[in-house]
């Protein structure tokens, strides 16, 4: 889940350089694409069937994906970045209520207070005027649009989480491309501009970057408990954070650096419950 964090951290970074001129529905379209090309490669590679066992179910997780990536690339171009990244770091807490309802996943107090814990620190690195202050109100129907894609992500994750019995993560990595290329391809095609050189590089990184940070998020949950393998994923606005300072020689305040150290500690305290579930049920069955 690390490491799933960092890759989507990098699609972030170059969705931000090529979102400077090119259309967010052609973006999503050419990471459907490269994403659908690298999954068909791989799953021909290991001799499994891209049908799977739960096509159905597949769908579903498809559908959810493509809906929360939709709203997430809405929400950014009617949104400042650091208010739709607060919103949608909400989805662990609806992954940890979505997991409860639908898997019977219990929601312990500690995982309460790890999400908390990082919840705040996402507020303070990101610092949304909604929050902080600031001139001017944000648009309600761009905030519920924001939350929704929140909650079609939680809705993915947990359907991810149900298909780890039963299904390759590589086949279910392939079910968001196979069903985003279709819906997506007239909308994009409607208002396509063509991608300079440079351009065509940092698209096909995205759909690299998030090929990686698939196949790593969904090996994650087919490993943990939904809600706290989500959590982990507030370390990707630690890692943008370096990016942007890396890259765009943007520096955190104080209030940066305190929230970042609280997504770590956030992180690391839903760890430690999970490691000691895992130890306790390796006692069990030993």
């Amino acid at each position: 889940m690390i490491l799933s964090a960092l890759f989507f951290s990098v699609m972030s970074l170059l969705v931000k350089v090529a979102g400077a001129r090119i259309p967010a529905v052609e973006i999503v379209l050419v990471r459907a694409i490269v994403s659908l090309i690298l999954s068909a490669w791989f799953i021909r590679r290991a001799g499994l069937s891209w049908r799977g066992n739960r096509p159905g179910l597949l769908l579903l997780r498809g559908l959810f994906g493509l809906g929360g990536l939709i709203c997430f690339f809405w929400a950014i171009t009617q949104l400042d970045l650091a208010s739709v990244t607060v919103l949608h770091y909400t989805n662990p807490i609806w992954t940890a209520l979505i997991a409860a309802a639908v898997l019977g996943e219990r929601v312990s107090v500690r995982h309460a207070i790890a999400l908390l814990l990082a919840l705040v620190g996402v507020s303070l690195v990101s610092q949304p005027p909604f929050l902080f202050g600031g001139e001017g109100h944000l648009p309600l129907d761009a905030v519920l649009v924001a939350l929704l894609g929140s909650v079609f992500a939680a809705a993915a994750y947990v359907t991810v989480r149900k298909l780890g019995t039963s299904e390759a993560p590589l086949v279910v990595v392939l079910y968001f491309p196979l069903v985003a290329v279709p819906l997506v391809a007239p909308f994009a095609i409607a208002h396509w501009i063509w991608p300079t050189a440079f351009e065509w590089l940092v698209l096909i990184g995205i759909g690299v970057s998030t090929q990686a940070a698939q196949i790593f998020m969904t090996r994650g949950l087919h490993r943990l408990p939904a809600g706290r393998a989500t959590a982990i994923g507030y370390l990707q606005v630690v890692f943008a954070t370096g990016w942007g300072w890396l890259i765009f020689h943007d520096l955190p305040d104080r209030f940066g650096v305190f929230g970042a150290a609280l997504v770590v500690v956030g992180v690391f305290f839903a760890k430690g419950t999970v490691k000691r579930k895992q130890e306790n049920a390796g006692s069990a069955t030993a």
